[in-house]
């Protein structure tokens, strides 16, 4: 159901939330695409998804002021109903919707025009597709939106396990340097019968063993535990980007990417759709903003900011460092921190066991809050809302289908990858691309259709043309097609 939004905060703050949700494991991949892609190909690459993706989020921007159109709408008609009121009024009062062409430009309906199209109430992005689309496309919708969160948790404890076990594995044999990637079957500790590989599945499954329980039960995330976490990623992605200057003045440029390598775009593709995701939970930031008057605006502004920020990070990286994992912040881990030099300096340690164990930090908190929301969409997609159904299914069967599959995922491939690539270049770019540019098309039908074409949506998309939805559905199947083509040559070698 709608929620009203009790707990407002300022334009800034909301859009600091924005760039915390856009900013985060994906943006830690971003690095090694980067660098595989080439630097200039990768520069105009990641420019151009971010501003498809702000495209699509002026979309889903459109749609909730739509939705709440719509609601705000039928609440009239159940008034006018209970009422008693048979007919339409002929003055122009808020229980008139419908609006004559002829009064498009009238001055006096400008106050009226406002009234419909606001963003007052959080309307999730499931509730707005049972709004403008049929049944077969919401089951669609959830469809897609439970592939991508499950292969965001299967992101999450890959993430997590590789990281737990690049720092606790101290064994590296004598022919390789810390810049070298260290196979799987070698020890984890010298005279040990664990290999790394063995590791990273003990630390994965520990982790799922302490987390998932809460996934059984309905926590928040309060306010102070996004406080801390925001701290730790602005401190975190700081520390690499100086790092990695401090290399580049220090020892100078330690790689030389390619300007191009078309072999690359693939997954630097599906790393930039997965690295500016914001679509999903779009609704939850934005409604309770208080003032929304410059909302376009600020949304976009902030997309630069983030374009500006991930092309730093990449750029620094991609010179300052010989070897890039595809975790990125594994590169600055305690065996030689990027230039194989391990340092004696405490505090420089520390440093760097922070920076190896900042995704156990900051993914650790959401994992739970990420698995609660597919728990709730899968219970959307299979139950009946008017049905009742017994506490075994509800309380044991979900939550178990929303942990055990990306659990057996991140055990069968630690490749982040290509689980960054696949989670992003499909599901992700349906949640990005597709869901938002259908919605947004239905939106404007049913509106058109119920409210009139002389009320005018204040927060209706600057790309309003239908070219642009042409555009967008034409170039997510080409991102798709890419990514399938490269999938289907890495298969063919192997």
């Amino acid at each position: 159901m709608p929620e009203q939004s009790s707990e407002q905060y300022s334009t800034w703050v909301g859009l600091i939330y924005v760039f915390n949700l856009i900013v985060g494991t994906g943006a830690l991949t971003l690095p090694a695409a980067f660098s595989r892609a080439g630097w200039a190909l990768g520069l105009g690459v990641i420019l151009i998804l971010a501003f498809i993706s702000f495209v699509t989020v002026t979309f889903v921007i459109e749609t909730m002021a739509s939705a709440n159109a719509i609601l705000t709408w039928q609440r009239i008609q159940d008034r006018k109903k209970a009422s008693g009121e048979s007919g339409p009024s002929n003055s122009d009062s808020e229980d008139t919707p419908l609006v004559s062409p002829a009064s498009i430009n009238s001055p006096e309906r400008t106050d009226t025009s406002y009234r419909y199209y606001m963003i007052n109430e959080r309307i999730e992005m499931g509730e707005m597709a049972s709004i403008f689309f049929n049944k077969m496309g919401t089951t669609l919708f959830y469809i897609c939106l439970a592939v991508y969160l499950y292969g965001d948790l299967s992101i999450y404890g890959a993430a997590i396990g590789k990281s737990m076990a690049d720092v606790a594995c101290t064994y590296q044999p004598a022919n390789l340097t810390c810049n070298d990637t260290i196979p799987d079957n070698i020890a984890c500790w010298e005279g040990s019968d664990i290999n790394r590989l063995d590791a990273y599945r003990i630390f994965l499954t520990t982790f799922v063993l302490v987390l998932g329980p809460f996934v059984f039960f309905n926590i928040q995330k309060t306010k102070y535990l996004q406080l801390v976490t925001s701290v730790m990623r602005w401190l975190a992605f700081g520390i690499m980007i100086a790092y990695a200057v401090r290399v580049l003045m220090v020892s100078g440029a330690q790689n030389s990417p390619p300007a191009a390598n078309i072999l690359g775009i693939p997954g630097l593709f599906g790393a930039c759709v997965y690295s500016f995701m914001c679509h999903h939970s779009l609704p939850a930031l934005v409604a309770p903003i208080s003032n929304k008057s410059t909302l376009k605006r600020s949304l976009f502004l902030d997309y630069v900011l983030i374009a500006v920020f991930y092309l730093l990070l990449a750029l620094t990286g991609a010179f300052a460092f010989k070897h890039i994992d595809d975790l990125y912040t594994l590169d600055f881990g305690p065996r030689g921190a990027g230039d194989c030099t391990t340092s004696s300096n405490t505090f420089l340690v520390m440093i760097e066991y922070f920076l190896a164990l900042f995704p156990v930090f900051t993914l650790s908190t959401s994992f739970p809050i990420i698995a609660i929301t597919l728990r709730n969409n899968l219970q959307s997609l299979f139950l009946n809302k008017d049905s009742t159904y017994n506490l075994c299914l509800r309380k044991l069967t979900f939550p178990i289908l929303a942990v055990v599959p990306p659990y057996a995922i991140a055990m069968a491939t630690k490749d982040l990858s290509i689980l960054v690539g696949i989670t992003g270049s499909y599901a992700g770019a349906g949640i990005q691309y597709l869901i938002p540019t259908f919605l947004v098309y239905h939106a404007r039908r049913r509106t058109n259709d119920v409210i009139g074409l002389g009320v005018k949506n204040k927060f209706s998309s600057p790309f309003r043309s239908n070219y642009w939805l042409i555009f967008v559905v034409l170039w997510a199947f080409a991102c798709m097609i890419i990514v399938s083509v490269n999938l289907y040559e890495i298969h063919s070698v192997s």
